[in-house]
């Protein structure tokens, strides 16, 4: 739970980076979550010691606020820190005994930093945010950073798989992987990952594969799985069974259709999804069933969009191991694309994460899941702003910048 306090206008005790004093005294109507440095206290530091000038959740911290307030590159993360030395310092308790990092000190470190460190406490930290409520839908999809590769180094640019819960909007996890085909064993090292207990995982074509669903099962979640030519039996089978159950209406086979119509942005969109459900052990796709655990439906999905000549039509096919309603399977295929638009093209619009040239060993992926935390806590704050109205209010206002820490 998110809590709204105006900060008092006497100058308070240090966060010392874990609760603020307001919450140790008893200030706030409820307890917020634990902040992000108490599950980050404890990642290794990879630096030598002799040669370590500054705390690493020093610079850690330094680099989460600045990523808040809009910096993306370490040169400008250098310069934020010393416009805010002394807000760092009396406000968030931090030491910088040795004065502000470089731009290369935090260079080096992102770039040997254990990615899988810092993912296993990104996690960690996570799980103390999200509300996992059943039903909740988990969505799996891939993005590549455009401007990560390295040509000199023959180093590709890098693609990271997520895990982005749409309810509560934010993201779980994300592994990386060398190049989009690597995607599969990804995202099945990702699921392994999470509690998927009364979730609904989702996903497009590529993961549709049996060894995905197996695990789903396993892990006692749903699934809702795109169906395309890139299988083309299981494909044409499907088509054919849907197809065939919507001409004939047979009354041993359960049917369900819904429909929606929208009108937004000047389009208008009609989507009409189509559901044949199936027995648990259904003596026609026994075969089928047995390859697929826990198939209990076929599902057609056709959007149109404008009318007339010019409009659109398309056509698409899922299998899901939910037997409910087609009014919900529509729901839950429509909020898969919220990982598109509430994740993805945010990081890219808000965060200008494909322009980042932030290349150098495992910088990439470290500071790509930074933007991750700084994108889950500003989704935490509850005011009306867009994310990047968010970023600037908390590079004006300090105390802003305060309440979306401790969100």
């Amino acid at each position: 739970m998110i809590c709204h306090h105006r900060l008092p206008d006497r100058k308070p005790a240090p966060l010392a980076l874990t609760l603020p004093q307001s919450v140790l005294k008893g200030e706030f109507d409820t307890m917020p979550q634990p902040t992000f440095a108490q599950h980050f206290a404890h990642l290794p530091d990879p630096r030598v010691k002799r040669t370590r000038r500054h705390q690493l959740l020093d610079l850690l911290v330094i680099t989460l606020c600045a990523v808040i307030c809009g910096v993306e590159t370490w040169e400008d993360i250098e310069q934020y820190a010393r416009a805010k030395k002394s807000w760092l310092q009396e406000r968030l308790g931090l030491s910088l005994q040795a004065g502000i990092p470089s731009d290369d000190t935090l260079r080096r470190l992102f770039a040997a930093l254990d990615p899988d460190a810092f993912a296993t406490c990104f996690r960690a930290w996570v799980q103390t945010l999200r509300e996992q409520t059943q039903g909740e839908v988990i969505a799996l999809d891939g993005k590549t950073l455009r401007h990560s590769f390295d040509t000199a180094r023959e180093q590709k640019p890098l693609h990271l798989v997520s895990a982005f819960a749409t309810l509560n909007r934010l993201v779980l996890a994300c592994v990386a992987v060398e190049d989009k085909s690597n995607e599969i064993p990804a995202a099945q090292a990702l699921l392994r990952l999470l509690d998927l207990r009364g979730s609904i995982v989702t996903a497009d074509a590529m993961h549709c594969q049996t060894a995905l669903v197996e695990q789903i099962v396993e892990q006692e979640g749903y699934y809702v799985l795109c169906v395309k030519n890139n299988q083309p039996h299981l494909y044409e089978d499907v088509v054919a069974c849907v197809d065939y159950q919507q001409q004939q209406r047979l009354p041993t086979r359960r049917l369900e259709v819904a429909t929606t119509k929208e009108v937004a942005h000047g389009r208008r969109e009609v989507r009409r999804c189509t559901c044949v459900f199936l027995e648990a052990n259904d003596p026609d796709w026994a075969d089928l069933q047995q390859k697929w655990p826990g198939l209990r439906c076929l599902i057609k999905m056709q959007r149109q969009r404008g009318s007339g000549p010019g409009k659109k039509v398309e056509t698409h096919y899922y299998l899901s191991s939910l037997a409910t309603t087609a009014a919900h399977m529509a729901g839950v295929i429509r909020q898969h694309w919220l990982i598109e638009n509430q994740l993805h093209h945010v990081l890219d619009v808000s965060f200008g994460e494909d322009a980042s040239r932030v290349r150098r060993d495992h910088g990439p992926v470290n500071l790509a899941m930074v933007r991750h935390v700084a994108l889950n806590l500003l989704r935490r704050e509850e005011s009306e702003h867009s994310i990047k109205g968010k970023r600037k209010m908390a590079g004006w206002d300090n105390d802003f910048l305060l309440r979306v820490l401790v969100s």
